[in-house]
């Protein structure tokens, strides 16, 4: 039943007090109905007039004093949030005044029920409060956007519980609750005519916008969106911008790509059907190529034109410098000859080509050989003395394991504003992060979805572990989460716990399985009425994850998951560091306890991270994978090691089984079981690489260089895939030279009845260079052969060069990723570079000693591995075959006469150009799809905790990471640097600082920047306004005195009070100078509390940083949106660069960005640019070591450009397999360049070595570079696809098996997709360009007996000569 029965202009509808409902609550108004009273004591109305405003005070009203009084405490509580804003403020004003003290008071208020009070009176309990729509809403939009800064909030939080439109704004302010509550319920019934009471009329006044022109009513940008100027249009992120230009999915590069790929190959294979059609209509006559060798015993004596039946291998002994040799003769007189007419009449042929700097190289190599093989003890003492010096490095080894100082370079920018900001301001705060979800064992979620987290039951058991969490104390020394964690209002003030215990007080016996459920939702709405033991309001999406997303105010029941947050101090001071740890270490190990107990006993699942977590992790990710980097490392000794013992050696078992009608039971001789093998060299290889790793360790940290854990996983397994190559080279020729000059080699006679003399005649690397055995050598040849010192130099003589074109290019490669700015990169490239290079040098001094030292024991025939033992003569076996008349292996008779010639066919070049011309224009696609970043998760073990809280994070979090807008360079104490950072006053820069990040809150979607900034200075001044009495106060009697909050009104005054010129909104009457600071400094001291929130220790006593002349850099605190990807995080750091770039341009200081992920971020910004400079002057330099090693620019830059397709491929094979462009795939892009030059360096090598040297523009010149590269794969094919490919795969294929997916991906992924990718490039592709368009050769030819063993054993070969270049159908 109504209390009011009149509703009519001249009634009241309440008025005086009437008691409280207990003993201290608040008093109540009475219900009543008669008209006002005039205003005739002097002291109420100057209250009135205070209070309410003059046009109030002028009439007859329906308050008391006392509800003036009442209402003008309530002011003061709400003064410190809204009187930012002139309009909100005055608008809030007026509608209370209007509703407690207005004439009309009844045609708008409906009293609807009474109660009575402790003192018997009868008081309103309820009423009805009519106000119109239009008012409603101009009042909620004056006050929705007001900023509370302490809280990087609204003040809509504080005053309208979070309301999203006027009503539930209004209602909120109505509901009976204390504080800025109401004491009653007030109800806002919908102001519909056709509903409302007799004489109703809805509460109508003129809002105030905050976008008025008046100083009374109009507000700053940050507090009204409407002000605000506009801000320049954002340019993209970096990342994440769709394309322009599309035809249908496909990019327009891409369908170009593809259309005129497709054309290409249509116009190749119709010409070559069309010209298979000519040659079938088309009469000819043929000559078939003969292989017999009568045409080398009897070579045409009238030099007649044999144009159709010259033997493969025309060359000569004799030539010059230059590109492209030419010699005197006619074309006919060239065609007719093949290698046997050359020795015949070598006046007559044409001469090959010498390159001197190849002669230079030879000797220089064969002079090392000699030396090396003739003092092998020497060599070794020498080689071992300076490894030992080297190796004194090791006293200064130290490892690097924080990740700062391992993934962020020196010179960073980033790096350099962190440690400004830790210096200025202190470090980061140390969060202890913790997810609680329903365990997924136990959830019986219908859709097979995570059941919402929150039930009473989940609750009461995680507040128990909350409890314990904070009783739990460390060992040894005992800390307690209250010696450790932040405090925000100073010691002995209470920790920042982020949880939804908070709101609950950590208590839940007053609550049932309803009213709960009410807290929560109340509290989820109305954050300011849950505050925490530590004073600010606690958001939702602070303590709640996995929120749905709809507009029920039940969804916050819904949620999956909750969140909580231990905040502790962080300090530049290690022992207090050092405690924070101790007490994290044992709230790891309590969570580790707890996770394994908290399903069973609550059906709860817990992800959790420690502020020690990540380092802790991170180094134990070294050590998951020791068992397979171990078992890989041993699978590449055993395999090198059986390999080079008799794999593929010419006295080794696997290419004696491969001999004619040889079987392995005929062969596992006593010779080649027990003195054949060389798995003693072979494991002597394998120690040099392995000791030029633990040299190039040594040398760099003795020059400070330090290692990093990835370093001593990957650089030994990178070095020995690389190291073991030239083992298997320089072995594999020492083999071949033993066929030609052996003890045994001598005395035989060739496969035609020839006998042949070795033994005397010396090696000549050039005609211009000859090179005599000196007397030493002479006495050392044995049975007419060449001793074993004379072998091993021309053995060194002869692969000296291709190892150094591969160690150059392979060293000079790795180098350049010492370009990337990241130490752990950078550390890597170094390390890889020296251990590369000091193994070539020990492969090239120390090996080929041990190399001679194995040559002699096994001519002596003593028993490898055991070399004391000594077979005797008598009952040593003689070897199966001789060995000038031994087969090649297995894999070289493959090459030489089922792979080679099938290559070399036209239509197969045609069909290799047509596939890795695909392969490079998917790759170009898939490049395109590279995605940057680096999962941390991906360098943690499989099986660390940390995994799945990084998935939570992603999934569950709410808000994103704090960022810091740092100013520096501006004079704060005077009014233009003022202007440059405020806001809130009318005279501030239209594009301030604090203006400047309010706009770009507004458009997140460019800005990342989600949450209204903590404006110190605004906050600051606002602290200073007279009209809040209770904030600023200073002694009445002595004003440069300030009050403590403890002391009584009677003594203080607000400090600002009579103040000239006064305190306004447009900095006129705002301090500066020395007062400026005085203030400053008490404010900082000032606690955040419910009298005077705008108190600056809580919020920002770590703002600002001091000196004696006064502000030298200060911060603006906001956060980022909610950053899910690798792409988000990129994007926001791009964003706030360019915001801060932006606020230095406009305010001419300096504003820069800080955010904890930044400085692992940067490399992003640039990364793109240094892949492209990195791999460009990898690929320059590749170009000029290979063209001036080989002596052929052409065939340079044909290695450079397959080495080049090689790295395309790899990178095209990142896009589709999941493998991100970051610093570590950069460097594996890097040594994907140094190995593929070593794919194909060996090829290009024998290529140009072969020295054929027909003139580049002669009819002949294709079948002679088809001749040349036929002998590259003979000759080097085996040992490039045994010793290289074989071997990496080997030991990759071991890296399948790892738990760590940082080793999975980006080594195992990587390194596969480039063994692969180097194997085709090298044994498919570049032989087929250079048989295209390779550059002329130059002789390299030891003897001129050599040479004529050479050509029989090719023609031993029974291989045919080349159909390929016939027009026969069958060739094809």
């Amino acid at each position: 039943m109504s209390s009011t029965p009149h509703h009519q202009p001249g009634k009241c509808a309440i008025r005086g007090t009437c008691g409280s409902k207990g003993r201290w609550g608040p008093q109540l108004p009475c219900p009543y109905n008669g008209p006002p009273e005039e205003v005739t004591d002097n002291e109420f109305r100057s209250l009135l007039t205070s209070v309410c405003g003059p046009e109030i005070a002028e009439s007859a009203v329906c308050c008391t004093s006392e509800q003036v009084e009442t209402l003008q405490a309530n002011f003061q509580q709400a003064e410190s949030i809204i009187s930012t804003c002139p309009a909100c403020r005055n608008n809030f004003r007026s509608f209370y005044c209007t509703f407690t003290c207005s004439p009309d008071q009844s045609t708008f208020l409906d009293v609807t029920s009474t109660q009575t009070t402790s003192t018997g009176d009868v008081a309103v309990k309820s009423l009805d409060f009519y106000v119109a729509e239009k008012f409603g809403k101009g009042f909620y939009d004056s006050c929705k956007d007001v900023k509370f800064g302490a809280t990087n909030g609204y003040a809509m939080d504080l005053i309208g519980g979070g309301a999203k439109n006027w009503t539930g704004f209004l209602q909120y302010m109505g509901d009976e609750r204390p504080g800025l509550g109401s004491p009653f319920q007030i109800d806002y019934p919908p102001a519909y005519s056709s509903d409302l009471p007799n004489g109703v009329t809805p509460l109508n006044p003129p809002a105030r916008s905050c976008a008025d022109s008046d100083l009374g009513s109009r507000c700053a940008c940050v507090d009204c969106a409407d002000v605000c100027p506009a801000l320049p249009p954002p340019p993209p992120p970096p990342l994440g911008e769709p394309n322009t230009c599309n035809v249908g999915e496909l990019s327009c590069l891409s369908f170009i790509l593809v259309l005129a790929y497709s054309l290409a190959v249509f116009a190749f294979f119709s010409g070559y059907s069309w010209m298979r059609w000519k040659r079938k209509t088309r009469k000819y006559e043929r000559v078939p190529l003969s292989g017999d060798t009568s045409s080398v015993q009897a070579p045409s004596s009238n030099g007649s034109n044999h144009r159709h039946s010259r033997l493969i291998g025309a060359t000569s002994l004799s030539g010059h410098d230059g590109e492209d040799s030419t010699g005197g003769l006619s074309d006919s007189r060239i065609l007719g000859l093949g290698r046997g007419q050359s020795l015949l009449d070598p006046l007559e042929v044409l001469q090959p080509r010498h390159y001197r700097l190849n002669t230079i190289i030879r000797r220089s190599f064969y002079r090392l050989g000699r030396f090396c093989a003739k003092y092998p003890w020497v060599t070794l003492a020498m080689t071992a003395a300076f490894i030992g010096l080297l190796n004194f490095g090791w006293t200064q080894f130290q490892v690097e394991t924080d990740p700062v100082r391992l993934w962020v370079a020196k010179t960073s920018e980033t790096k350099a504003q962190k440690e400004f900001f830790d210096e200025k301001f202190g470090p980061f705060y140390r969060p202890q992060q913790i997810f609680v979800t329903s365990h997924p064992e136990h959830d019986n979620h219908p859709k097979g979805g995570v059941s919402p987290v929150l039930s009473l039951e989940h609750l009461k058991y995680w507040f128990k572990v909350e409890e314990e969490i904070r009783a739990l104390r460390s060992t040894p020394n005992g800390y307690g989460l209250e010696d450790v964690c932040f405090k925000p209002a100073g010691e002995g003030s209470p920790c920042v716990v982020q949880s939804i215990g908070a709101w609950f007080g950590y208590d839940l016996s007053r609550y049932d399985e309803d009213s709960w459920r009410e807290q929560v939702i109340a509290c989820a709405e109305r954050p300011s009425e849950c505050l925490p033991d530590y004073g600010q309001p606690l958001g939702p999406k602070y303590i709640l994850g996995g929120i749905p997303d709809s507009d029920d105010k039940k969804r916050w029941l819904d949620s999956k998951a909750l969140v909580v947050n231990y905040i502790l101090s962080n300090s530049n001071d290690p022992k207090e560091v050092a405690k924070a740890e101790e007490w994290e270490r044992a709230l790891r190990v309590y969570l580790a306890e707890q996770k394994k107990w908290v399903g069973v006993e609550a059906g709860l699942d817990i992800a959790y991270s420690t502020g020690v977590s990540l380092e802790e992790e991170l180094n134990a990710s070294t050590n998951t994978d020791f068992k397979i980097v171990a078992a890989s490392y041993v699978t590449m000794f055993l395999y090198v090691s059986i390999a080079l013992g008799g794999g593929f050696s010419n006295a080794g078992l696997w290419n004696a089984a491969g001999n004619q009608g040889g079987t392995w039971r005929s062969t596992l001789n006593l010779r080649g079981l027990f003195i054949g093998s060389k798995a003693m060299l072979g494991l002597f290889g394998i120690c040099l690489v392995l000791v030029s790793i633990s040299t190039s360790v040594g040398f760099f940290s003795m020059i400070g260089v330090k290692v990093t854990l990835i370093i001593a996983e990957v650089i030994p397994f990178l070095v020995l895939a690389v190291g073991v190559d030239n083992v298997f080279i320089l072995v594999h020729e020492l083999d071949r030279q033993n066929s030609l000059h052996g003890p045994k080699a001598a005395s035989n006679e060739d496969s035609n009845g020839n006998s042949n003399t070795l033994g005397t005649t010396p090696m000549s690397p050039s005609s211009q260079s000859h090179i005599t055995l000196d007397p030493d050598s002479q006495s050392m040849v044995r049975s007419g052969g060449l001793s074993p010192e004379e072998r091993v130099a021309r053995t060194l003589a002869k692969m000296g060069p291709s190892i150094l074109l591969s160690s150059i290019t392979e060293t000079v490669a790795f180098a350049l990723g010492a370009l990337v700015p990241m130490p752990a990169v950078r550390n890597f490239a170094l390390y890889a570079a020296g251990s590369v290079f000091l193994g070539a040098v020990l492969q090239v001094t120390a090996f080929v000693a041990a190399m001679t030292l194995d040559l002699r024991r096994e001519e002596d025939n003593r028993v490898d591995c055991l070399p004391c033992i000594k077979i005797p003569t008598k009952i040593a076996l003689p070897l199966d075959t001789p060995p000038s008349q031994r087969k090649h292996g297995v894999l070289s008779r493959f090459m030489r006469r089922y792979y080679a010639p099938f290559l070399l066919r036209p239509v197969v070049k045609g069909i290799v150009i047509a596939i890795f011309s695909g392969l490079f224009i998917a790759s170009i696609i898939s490049i395109q799809h590279i995605e940057l970043g680096l999962d941390q998760r991906l360098a943690l073990p499989s099986d660390s905790y940390l995994v799945p809280y990084f998935d939570a994070v992603d999934k569950y979090l709410e808000i994103g990471p704090p960022v810091y807008f740092v100013s520096t360079d501006v004079n704060v104490t005077a009014r233009t640097g003022q202007r440059h950072l405020c806001a809130r006053f009318t005279t501030c820069d239209d594009l301030s600082l604090a203006n400047t990040l309010e706009g770009e809150r507004k458009r997140t979607e460019s800005s990342f920047i989600a949450e209204p900034a903590a404006g110190w200075l605004d906050d600051f001044f606002q602290w200073l306004d007279p009209r809040i009495e209770s904030c600023c106060r200073v002694r009445k009697r002595d004003p440069t005195v300030f009050c403590n909050p403890r002391d009584s009104d009677r003594l203080c005054k607000p400090c600002f009070q009579d103040r000239k010129p006064e305190w306004n909104i447009t900095l006129h009457g705002m301090p500066e100078g020395e007062e400026f600071m005085r203030y400053l400094k008490q404010w900082l001291q000032s606690p955040t509390d419910e009298d005077c929130p705008l108190g600056g220790k809580a919020a920002y006593s770590t703002a600002l940083a001091l000196n004696d002349d006064g502000v030298v850099a200060s911060h603006y605190r906001t956060f980022h949106a909610p950053l899910k990807t690798q792409q988000d995080f990129i994007n926001a750091l791009a964003a706030a660069n360019r915001i801060a770039d932006d606020i230095s341009k406009r305010t001419g200081t300096t504003v820069f960005p800080y955010s904890l992920f930044y400085v692992f971020f940067e490399q992003y910004a640039h990364i793109v640019g240094i892949t492209q400079e990195i791999l460009g002057l990898g690929l320059a330099s590749v170009l000029l070591v290979t063209a001036v090693l080989l002596g052929s620019w052409r065939t340079g830059t044909i290695v450079t450009s397959v080495v080049a397709l090689t790295v395309v491929n790899v990178m095209g094979v990142m896009g589709i397999w999941g493998i991100w462009l970051n610093a570590l795939s950069l460097v594996n892009l890097v040594i994907s360049l140094g190995i593929a030059v070593e794919f194909c360096s060996h090829i290009a090598r024998a290529f140009m070595s072969a020295g054929v040297g027909l003139p580049v523009d002669h009819a002949a010149s294709g079948k002679d570079r088809d001749e040349r590269v036929w002998m590259a794969l003979g000759d080097v094919g085996p040992s490039v696809l045994s010793g290289i490919t074989f071997t990496k795969l080997i030991g990759i294929s071991v890296l399948a098996m790892t738990r760590s997916k940082l080793l999975e991906i980006y080594y195992f992924r990587m390194w596969l997709t480039l063994i692969v990718s180097g194997a085709l490039h090298g044994l498919v592709l570049l032989p087929v360009i250079l048989s295209l368009t390779g550059g002329p050769g130059f002789t390299e030819i030891d003897t001129d007996e050599e040479w004529m063993s050479s050509a029989i054993r090719r023609h031993d070969q029974e291989y045919a000569p080349f159909r390929a270049d016939s027009d026969d159908e069958d060739s094809d």
